[in-house]
């Protein structure tokens, strides 16, 4: 079978493709301001969003004044795959872009639209996300962080954590408790936080993998008084949004992860065939060889799932392989990881090579590592496990 798009969405890609071999960063930019933190926007990270947005490619199925440009459901999946295979940063701040504005745009007053939303389309603030907490991750609705209001203000007590970017963001898309009295899921709501507020302490989690680039945080909530208009969404909605916040965050994640996947197999593939210290070559060993074969097996399965699952969407149709493919995908990078590792061998510990462009595809071992919070952001495997189990195969949930 060959799968192809229609003469219309190629020329949207032909166009695509010219853009961002004109408007692409250089090397020489991402190197000398690398990046601290998914929060931290570099002056070349602001003029690269400028640029996409100001040109309709930041968000192409939004309309032009939020820098799209009405592209189809075809034209945004065919946008997704050309950023995959260049491994470009489309989103320098992937919470701001890919969480906080189709939330705004979703749950946002017009006021909160013009103050918040364009300013991040542009580049302009960078946000972090108040999600998880230490005894609320994967159940988010037993989260604690209280927001009791006082005539116009909230007054916010609490405690986040794994807040990626908090101590670099200058805002906070924050889910807190405001009806401690309603069941878990009834009594949230959710307020934009200025991160400058007075009572709110961040505490960075350096990375060992890298001691320049620290992204988790531990953040703290002290008296921390929010103006009432900072309320996003209505009062006790906040389930909801926490919802379609997860929803955003995947969104077309999974064609981007195919891709990737691809990628980084080619990757492997190359660093295969390459002669060894004793002349010999990776790629001409069978038990590698059935490995390799297997994971691209895999991969191309996961594109063949995606597809199905986007024609039922495209549609109108209820489409269960989307909620597969969070969990396929990221299962399957691990496991691509893994083989790369324990095929290569000791090279692939070397931390200081194998590093290829400024984006970063970045060592073996680091990438390794870095495959298993793939597992965890956007809903942990275990808990994906349990929504098929419950929601699409109709099993009895765990322990009844």
């Amino acid at each position: 079978m060959h799968l192809r798009y229609d003469a219309e969405t190629e020329a949207f890609r032909a166009e695509l493709v010219a853009w961002l071999a004109d408007n692409l960063p250089s090397d020489e930019e991402v190197r000398a301001d690398p990046r601290r933190s998914s929060a931290h926007l570099p002056d070349w990270a602001k003029a690269w969003t400028r640029r996409l947005f100001d040109d309709g490619w930041l968000v192409p199925g939004w309309p032009p004044e939020l820098g799209g440009r009405n592209a189809t459901p075809l034209q945004q999946m065919v946008y997704f795959e050309e950023f995959a295979k260049l491994a470009v940063p489309r989103a320098v701040s992937p919470q701001s872009l890919g969480i906080i504005a189709p939330s705004l745009y979703d749950h946002g007053s017009d006021e909160q639209k013009q103050r918040f939303l364009l300013p991040t389309l542009r580049g302009e603030i960078s946000w972090c996300v108040g999600m998880s907490e230490p005894n609320a991750g994967s159940d988010l609705a037993s989260l604690r962080t209280r927001a009791e209001q006082r005539d116009d203000t909230f007054v916010v007590n609490g405690q986040k954590v794994w807040t990626s970017g908090a101590h670099e963001a200058d805002w906070c898309l924050c889910f807190v408790r405001t009806d401690p009295d309603a069941p878990k899921h009834k009594g949230i709501s959710v307020l934009a936080i200025d991160m400058t507020t007075p009572g709110i302490t961040c505490r960075p989690l350096p990375e060992l993998t890298d001691p320049h680039y620290a992204d988790f945080n531990e953040v703290f909530f002290e008296d921390v008084e929010v103006p009432a208009e900072n309320l996003v969404g209505g009062l006790h909605q906040g389930w909801a949004m926490a919802v379609g916040s997860l929803a955003h965050e995947r969104g077309m994640l999974w064609i981007m992860n195919a891709r990737t996947i691809e990628r980084n197999l080619a990757r492997l593939v190359a660093a295969a065939r390459q002669p060894r210290a004793d002349g010999s070559r990776l790629a001409d060993d069978p038990v590698f060889r059935d490995r390799l074969a297997a994971l691209q097996v895999d991969a191309q399965a996961m594109l063949a799932m995606g597809y199905r699952g986007f024609a039922k969407f495209a549609r109108g149709q209820a489409a269960p392989e989307h909620s597969i493919l969070k969990l396929f995908g990221s299962e399957l990078e691990r496991r691509l990881w893994l083989e790369a590792i324990d095929a290569i061998g000791a090279d692939a510990l070397d931390v200081e090579a194998d590093v290829h462009g400024a984006y970063g595809e970045g060592a073996w071992a680091h990438q390794y590592l870095r495959s298993f919070a793939n597992t965890i952001a956007g809903g942990t495997s275990e808990i994906q496990r349990n929504i098929i189990a419950e929601r699409i195969l109709g099993l009895p949930r765990s322990g009844s």
